[in-house]
Parts: structure tokens; C-alpha cells; sequence
């Protein structure tokens, strides 16, 4: 069967509670057969993911849904493997992680002390981006026309994949649709004779006012908030906005205008009336399988900077 992003949303569907999570324990104590588990549980779950990505690359080949996930982000695979329990866990009976971690009576734990001064500043600036997107309403109205917006007029492609639609077609079809990207790092990419198409000209700074829960893009970066401030997230977070991301670029690819059955994709037509029903609704099923990531990173955050004395104003405490 086509390794399609229906079985991937499943996957992250059993993987992952649906809780709403509103604050973090400040300590939480793990016996040493407690987290030896799941340091374990946590390699088996994502070194066969990891072994994937090295095999292709040792062989030189690309894989144009896959790679984006390993390449564009730029969390280590071998990071993605290794297991940390996150601040305010306590763990007995070790002691041999980093030099983040303290050794003592109660355990071995993440110290606040060793976490970087200079970073203080991007924590706050997260967590409000993240407040900011989880408090406004879902918008499902792009159809994901944001890869079609990258190759528009343009003889250029971002992958060595066919096209599976010719280029005038293509740009038909954007500009019967029109472009509703909220996204600055999917419309950074857009063809300059795309830009003005976009009903939003989103920049880096605007996107506090723009990032919405809806957007694909937005629920992928969740991975990118989680392992930014790794190992003081958890990496069962990391782990989930993982699967969460894997099952992003799948939609993401398959709403695309590349021609993607060699690699076990079927499109989804986002140029007829029942393929954009089909993305809508794979793009709301997405949404909701990343407001409990959210909430949980906006936790994790909450508990970090409170332990720093630095909850941005926005923010509840």
C-alpha cells in the first residue's frame, strides 16, 4: 500500500493523548527502571525513522517529502534518538548525562543555573508566538496553494521530481484560486511573481499577528519550537511535533503540483472541488492533533521561564 498521510495521522493519533495541558508539574521524580524505559521506549520509536534517513543518504539518494524534515530543520538525527526527560524531571540513579545536568541527593536533574543567559530572550519571544497562534481561530481557506505559489512562472522547481501538471496550467490555476499564505518561511519562497498574488505580504516580524492554528506550516513548526530549547523540553515532545511534522509534509507534498507516485504518494487535486474538500479536511484533522502539542510546548515553556523569573507580559502566568 501507498505510504500515504492517512496511516502517518494515524500513527501520531495512538501516539499521542488528546489533553488539553495547562501547566507543568514544577518536579516530577523517576525511578531509574521508570526512565530507563522510556529512554528505551523513546531509541526504539525514532532510530528506525533515523536509520531510514541515513540509508538514503548513504546511497545518495533524495527523498523529496522525507529529507525536508532532517534537512531544512536542524535538529541533529542522533539528537532526534537520545532521550531527555526535560527540566523539572528529577532522575534516580544517574548519572551520566551532560554538563545541564546536576548530580544530587534527590537525583539527577536539569539545572536551572547551567541554562544559557543569552537565550532567555528567545524563550520569552517563543512562548508568546505560541500564545499568540493558540489563541486565534483556525483558517482552512489556503488549499495549500503555497507550493504551487513557489513554482509559479518560474522554470525552476525546488525538487528533482516531475511536475504532474504543465507550467501554464500551474499558473492557471493559482490565479483563478488566489494565494492566502499567512506563513512568512513558506511565502520567503514564493516566486517574486507570486508574491503579489498573496493576499498577505507576512515578514518575520508579523508573524505574531499572523501565525494561525490552522496552518500546516504551523502546526510543522511545532517541531521546531520543541527541539529549539531541547534538552530542557522533553523528548517525548520533541518526539510527538516529530510525528506531528512527518505528518505535515506528507499533506503538505501531496496538495503540492509534484507528481509523487514513484515515491507512494497519491495527490490530493487541490485543483478540483473534491480535492480541496479532501485538504481541508486532512488540514483540520492535522489542526487538531496539534493543539495538545501546543499546549504542552506552551507549558513546558511557561515552566522554564517561570523557574527563570522572566514570564513575558502577554503571557499568563
Amino acid at each position: 500500500m501507498p505510504h500515504t498521510f492517512r496511516y502517518v495521522l494515524y500513527h501520531v493519533d495512538n501516539f499521542l493523548p488528546h489533553q488539553q495541558v495547562v501547566n507543568c508539574p514544577s518536579v516530577t521524580t523517576l525511578t531509574e527502571t521508570q526512565w530507563r524505559v522510556r529512554e528505551a521506549e523513546h531509541r526504539a520509536r525514532f532510530s528506525p525513522l533515523v536509520a531510514q534517513h541515513r540509508a538514503r543518504r548513504s546511497r545518495g539518494e533524495k527523498h523529496p517529502v522525507y529529507d525536508f524534515l532532517f534537512e531544512y530543520y536542524s535538529f541533529r538525527p542522533a539528537h532526534l534518538e537520545r532521550w531527555s526527560a526535560g527540566f523539572g524531571v528529577h532522575l534516580l540513579g544517574a548519572t551520566s548525562f551532560d554538563k545541564n545536568w546536576h548530580v544530587g541527593v534527590d537525583g539527577t536533574y536539569l539545572d536551572i543555573g547551567a541554562f544559557p543567559a543569552h537565550r532567555i530572550a528567545s524563550l520569552c519571544d517563543t512562548l508568546s508566538l505560541l500564545t499568540a497562534t493558540a489563541a486565534r481561530e483556525s483558517q482552512f481557506g489556503c488549499f495549500g496553494l503555497h507550493e504551487w505559489a513557489m513554482v509559479y512562472r518560474s522554470e525552476e522547481v525546488r525538487h528533482d521530481v516531475p511536475l504532474r501538471l504543465p507550467p501554464e496550467q500551474i499558473a492557471h490555476i493559482v490565479e483563478e484560486n488566489g494565494v492566502r499564505c499567512s506563513h512568512f518561511d513558506a511565502f520567503r519562497f514564493f516566486t517574486p511573481e507570486a508574491r503579489p498574488l498573496n493576499v498577505l505580504q507576512p515578514t518575520r516580524e508579523s508573524a505574531i499577528e499572523l501565525e494561525q492554528p490552522g496552518c500546516i506550516h504551523a502546526s510543522m513548526d511545532l517541531y521546531k519550537w520543541a527541539y529549539k530549547f531541547w534538552p530542557w523540553i522533553s523528548s517525548e515532545l520533541v518526539g510527538e511535533s516529530f510525528l506531528l511534522a512527518y505528518a505535515a509534509r506528507e499533506i503538505d507534498m501531496c496538495a503540492s503540483p509534484y507528481d509523487l507516485r514513484e515515491f507512494g504518494f497519491d495527490p490530493i487535486l487541490i485543483e478540483t472541488g473534491h480535492g480541496r474538500r479532501e485538504y481541508v479536511r486532512a488540514q483540520n484533522d492535522l489542526s487538531e492533533l496539534a493543539r495538545p502539542i501546543r499546549a504542552k510546548l506552551m507549558a513546558a515553556y511557561l515552566n522554564l521561564s517561570q523557574a527563570l523569573a522572566v514570564v513575558p507580559s502577554k503571557v499568563t502566568r
